[in-house]
């Protein structure tokens, strides 16, 4: 549905995409995650055709995207920094949007005026950021797209509304098989929507893996042993980090959960106890191998 293929963009002198490759599955809501000034904007403008790349392949719905009108109907890209005509209320804009997208449906923007529940009548300038953002997914929304692309696409809503609108991602994913590519520096957004995400630093993508395979493939554990069982243990298994509180060992190890289990359970512990593993976490201890101090690049 999306392919990047050996991707490279830079402005005057100064690189800002390197040698970029990876897939969006259709139907797949992908996560694309790194810190201010990784890229990551810049690969969502000329993923969305804005941008053109000195060098490599993007497709979208098997089709060059740039210049590509047809592509382009669609594809939704809802920036994070929005820009609506100046003077206009969400009707107006809803006008302008139906004169654009052959594929409007104005059923369900009917329908999601009871969701967001705005004042189609009143200017979008007089509303809050919030409220602007959410003017923005109604009328994306309401395109019915088979691409939907989002930067930063929670920054000030409400926790309310942002459950809303994950919902409603969802269900037109479920639905349609709507493709959504969200660029992010905050894993906590994305964790409980994303399927597949990869880290983007330094217009590089370092770690591209799919949601569930990380989550299997990293434990978080604590542990306590009548006699001294460390020592043993990290000679079996491959520790990525570890803490000691009191008698207490706090690991986090990389390998099958069943391998791990059976690992720790042979040294008969006192404690033994899984305890469950964030996103951020996980990549925090993935990318910590691989000498990255990913605690700085994401928050």
């Amino acid at each position: 549905m999306i392919e990047v293929r050996d991707v490279h963009k830079s402005f005057e002198k100064e690189t800002i995409l390197s040698d970029v490759s990876f897939t969006v599955k259709k139907g797949s809501i992908y996560g694309l995650l790194g810190s201010n000034g990784a890229g990551k904007t810049t690969l969502m403008r000329t993923i969305a055709g804005i941008l053109q790349q000195q060098s490599g392949e993007v497709k979208v719905l098997e089709e060059s995207v740039f210049e590509n009108e047809s592509i382009k109907q669609r594809l939704v890209f809802l920036p994070d920094s929005l820009y609506f005509l100046p003077q206009y209320t969400t009707k107006q804009m809803a006008h302008y949007y139906q004169g654009i997208y052959t594929s409007w449906n104005e059923e369900r923007y009917q329908r999601l005026k009871t969701l967001f529940q705005l004042d189609e009548n009143k200017k979008i300038s007089q509303f809050s950021k919030g409220m602007q953002r959410q003017v923005a997914f109604w009328l994306s929304m309401s395109v019915m797209p088979d691409v939907l692309m989002l930067d930063e696409p929670f920054d000030g809503l409400d926790a309310v509304m942002r459950q809303k609108i994950r919902n409603l991602l969802i269900q037109d994913v479920a639905d349609r098989e709507m493709t959504i590519l969200i660029s992010s520096h905050n894993l906590r957004e994305v964790e409980d929507i994303c399927d597949h995400v990869g880290i983007l630093h330094k217009g590089e993508i370092l770690l591209e893996r799919d949601l569930d395979d990380l989550k299997a493939d990293i434990h978080k554990v604590q542990v306590a042993f009548r006699e001294d069982g460390e020592a043993l243990l990290e000679s079996e298994l491959q520790i990525l980090h570890q803490e000691k509180r009191g008698s207490v060992q706090l690991l986090i190890v990389k390998g099958s959960e069943e391998q791990v289990t059976q690992t720790i359970q042979s040294y008969k512990p006192v404690v033994f106890d899984r305890l469950p593993l964030t996103l951020e976490e996980i990549f925090i201890y993935e990318m910590g191998g691989a000498g990255y101090a990913i605690e700085n690049i994401l928050v």
